[in-house]
């Protein structure tokens, strides 16, 4: 939702150090309660994306509740001034993240946390 993370291997090498059977198990949890789902990469037939459900892009607004007071009680790596934008501007960036999961934008909304590196049309880079 908000690092635009979809392939197993992408969560595996975010950074947050979480064994690969872990992580696996935890996955199928959030498959079996309906928070996300799994379908063949389109490029790839033989590969998994996960994606939110309704349900799972539901918790959007909890999600982004929990970041900001996570940010405000706790150090993180989330600058102070990003933060404080969020804060203020609850409403848009919820907005935001609804619309990058309806059109499949797996963008992250939050770049400083890094996410899976895409070619940006706009500048060319990637």
């Amino acid at each position: 939702m908000v690092r635009g993370f979809q392939r197993f291997q992408d969560f595996v090498e975010s950074g947050e150090g979480i064994a690969t059977n872990i992580l696996a198990d935890r996955l199928r949890c959030l498959q079996r309660s309906g928070v996300v789902e799994a379908e063949p990469d389109p490029k790839d037939g033989r590969r998994v994306n996960y994606r939110l459900t309704q349900k799972g892009i539901d918790l959007a607004p909890v999600m982004l509740e929990l970041l900001i007071w996570g940010a405000e009680h706790e150090k993180t790596g989330a600058p102070p001034a990003i933060v404080a934008h969020m804060a203020a501007n609850r409403a848009a960036i919820l907005a935001e993240t609804r619309r990058r999961w309806k059109d499949r934008d797996p963008t992250p909304i939050l770049p400083w946390l890094g996410g899976p590196r895409r070619s940006d049309p706009k500048n060319g880079k990637a």
